[in-house]
C-alpha cells in the first residue's frame, strides 16, 4: 500500500477475468489505483481506512445477485460521497442494493452488442458516434427496474438499461465491459469517470512504480540474500536488472537449463548475463532431471505442475548449499496469476497452471518476492526502458517458463524437442528477415504429435505436423491471429518442411483468445 500522498481509485474485484484491465487503463492514464476483493474493501470501509480515495469501481464477476450469499459491499460505501462506477456484475449489484430489481434474462447477451444513447452524460462524453456504439456484453442477469434517483443513459436491443446514472450522488453503472478492447472507445468511459467525475490528477508514472517496488523489496528482504529465477525472458530480465540495482551483492541470479529452451538460446542468455551480473549469475545444467521427471507424462496440467515442482526442488537444494537463502524472486505477471488462480480470492476459473503460480507445490521453503504480479507485459517493458535495458531483451516475444515442453502436446522426449527447436528457429528467423517480428505480440512453432503421410523426393514419408502460431495482443488477456500474406506463409512452410527432418506438413492456427489460449498447453 502506498503512502496517502497519492490520490487513488479503488477497484473492488468480484472475480472478473478482466478486472486488471481496468487497473491497466487507469495506470496508463497516470492515475494510481488499487485492487481489493469485497471482504478486504469492507474491512477498510468499516475501519475508515479509505484514504485519499477519489473514486470506486465495482468490477464484473461470475456471480448473480439472485444467489444466496452473493458477494456485496457494505451500504456504507454509498454514504461516502465518493463517485462510484459499476461494471457488469457491479452494475447489477448497485441497482439491487439501492432498490432496483434484477432478474434472470430470457435472452442472454454474450459478445458484441450495439447500444444507443438516450441521454447525455459526463460518463459518456465523446463515447458515442452518432448516438450509438458497439460494446462487449457478457451477462445473463438483467436490471428491469432502476433505483430511485437514477436515469437511463443508454440501452441495447436486448437490455433497456445498458448505462445508468445518479448524477446527484455521482453513482454510475454500465452493463457492458468498457475495459476490453472489443468495446469501441471503451477507454473513454473510464477516462471520463476518472477525470470528469472523480477529478483525478495525472501524478502516477513508471518512476513511481520503480520507487514503490524498491521500497517493497527493501522492506521485505532487509539485508538477506535473494535468489532470482532468471529465465532470460522479458519479465525475469527486468526483475533481475531492478533487483540488482536495489540489492547489489545480495542478489544471486540463477539460470536453470531445462533442455526446453529454443535453439542456441541458453548460450545467448549466459553470455548476456555473465557479462552484466558477473559473480551474481550462475548457470545450472539440469536437463537430465527435467526429462526424467517428465517421462511418460502427457496431461498438460500434470506437465506444468511437474515442471514447477522440479524448479522449486532445484532452487531449494541450491539455497541450502548457500546458507539457506530465504527469498525467491519471480517475474510473475498478472495474466499468469489470473489464469492459474484468483487474484482477489473470488471465484475465477483456473485456465492453466502457470509454473510460477498454480504449478508450484503447496509448501515451499521460500518467501516469494513477486513485485510484478499485478502488472502486464507492456508495463514491464516500460519499466525496462526506465532502467535502460537493451531493446533486444525488452522486445523479445513472451516465452513460457516450461519452454518447449508445453509446445509439444502429450509426451515429450529429446528427439521431439530437437525437431521443434529447428522448426521454431526457422519460423522466428523468417519473421525477423521479413520485418514482421516486432509487429507480432508472440509467435512460435508447435510440434503436433500426429504423423501424416507425405511425399518427398518421390518417396513416402510418415512424419509429424508442425503448427505455427502468431498473435497480436496488447496485454495477453485477449489476442487475435496475425494475418500473414499467403506468400509469406507459403515460403516459411516450405523452409520448415525442407530443413526440419521429422516434419512433412505445416498448419497455421487462426484461433483467437478467447476461445483458445495463446499457448497450446
Amino acid at each position: 500500500m502506498l503512502t496517502s500522498k497519492y490520490q487513488k481509485i479503488i477497484i473492488v474485484d468480484f472475480g472478473s477475468q478482466v478486472t486488471q484491465l481496468i487497473a491497466r487503463i487507469i495506470r496508463g492514464l497516470n492515475v494510481y489505483c488499487e485492487i481489493e476483493n469485497a471482504k478486504k474493501f469492507n474491512y477498510h470501509l468499516l475501519n475508515k481506512k479509505i484514504n485519499n480515495c477519489k473514486g470506486i469501481i465495482f468490477s464484473g464477476g461470475p456471480d448473480s445477485v439472485s444467489k444466496k450469499n452473493f458477494p456485496k459491499v457494505s451500504k456504507l460505501v454509498f454514504n461516502l460521497k465518493i463517485p462510484i462506477l459499476g461494471i457488469c456484475y457491479g452494475h447489477q449489484l448497485i441497482s439491487h442494493m439501492l432498490g432496483g430489481k434484477i432478474i434472470k434474462s430470457k435472452t442472454r447477451e454474450y459478445g458484441n452488442a450495439k447500444i444507443f444513447e438516450i441521454h447525455k452524460s459526463r460518463l459518456t462524453k465523446n463515447f458515442f458516434n452518432k448516438k450509438h456504439n458497439n460494446v462487449w456484453m457478457s451477462h445473463s442477469d438483467e436490471v428491469i427496474k432502476i433505483p430511485k434517483g437514477f436515469k437511463i443513459i443508454a440501452k441495447s436491443g436486448k437490455s433497456n438499461k445498458s448505462i445508468l446514472e445518479n448524477q446527484k450522488k455521482k453513482i454510475y453503472s454500465c452493463q457492458f465491459h468498457p475495459e476490453v478492447y472489443h468495446t469501441r472507445n471503451g477507454k473513454k468511459i473510464i477516462e471520463n469517470f476518472i477525470f470528469l467525475i472523480c477529478k483525478c490528477k495525472k501524478n502516477w508514472t513508471s518512476k513511481n512504480k520503480i520507487k514503490e517496488i524498491s521500497n517493497y523489496v527493501k522492506r521485505e528482504v532487509k539485508e538477506e540474500k535473494v535468489l532470482c529465477a532468471l529465465s532470460g525472458g522479458v519479465d525475469s530480465s527486468v526483475l533481475a536488472f531492478m533487483l540488482h540495482k536495489i540489492l547489489k551483492k545480495n542478489l544471486i541470479c540463477v539460470y536453470i537449463d531445462t533442455g526446453f529452451m529454443r535453439l542456441n538460446e541458453t548460450s545467448e542468455i549466459c553470455n548476456i548475463y555473465k557479462k552484466k551480473f558477473k559473480n551474481n549469475f550462475l548457470y545450472l545444467n539440469k536437463k537430465k532431471i527435467f526429462f526424467k521427471n517428465l517421462k511418460g507424462i502427457s496431461d498438460p496440467e500434470k506437465k506444468r505442475k511437474t515442471i514447477g515442482k522440479t524448479f522449486i526442488k532445484i532452487f531449494e537444494d541450491f539455497a541450502k548449499s548457500k546458507s539457506n537463502i530465504k527469498f525467491l524472486a519471480q517475474g510473475t505477471l498478472y495474466p499468469d496469476l489470473i489464469e492459474s488462480q484468483s487474484f482477489s480470492g473470488s471465484k475465477t476459473s483456473v485456465i492453466k497452471s502457470h509454473h510460477n503460480v498454480g504449478g508450484l507445490p503447496k509448501k515451499i521453503n521460500f518467501k516469494l518476492i513477486e513485485p510484478f504480479k499485478e502488472m502486464f507485459k507492456d508495463e514491464i517493458r516500460i519499466l525496462g526502458k526506465q532502467l535502460l535495458i537493451n531493446k533486444n531483451i525488452l522486445n523479445r516475444h513472451p516465452f513460457p517458463g516450461p519452454g518447449l515442453a508445453i509446445r509439444i502436446p502429450g509426451k515429450i522426449d529429446e528427439k521431439k524437442i530437437k525437431i521443434l527447436q529447428i522448426a521454431d528457429n526457422i519460423f522466428i528467423s523468417e519473421l525477423k528477415k521479413r520485418n514482421l517480428y516486432d509487429k507480432i505480440w508472440q509467435a512460435f512453432a508447435v510440434l503436433i504429435p500426429i504423423k501424416t503421410v507425405g511425399v518427398m523426393g518421390d518417396e513416402r514419408t510418415y512424419d509429424f505436423i508442425c503448427g505455427l502460431r502468431a498473435v497480436t495482443s496488447v496485454d495477453g488477456m485477449t489476442a487475435d491471429y496475425y494475418r500473414f500474406k499467403n506468400k509469406d506463409l507459403s515460403e516459411i512452410s516450405t523452409r520448415i518442411v525442407n530443413e526440419t527432418k521429422g516434419v512433412n506438413r505445416v498448419v497455421y492456427d487462426v484461433t483467437s483468445k478467447p476461445p483458445g489460449t495463446i499457448e497450446w498447453e
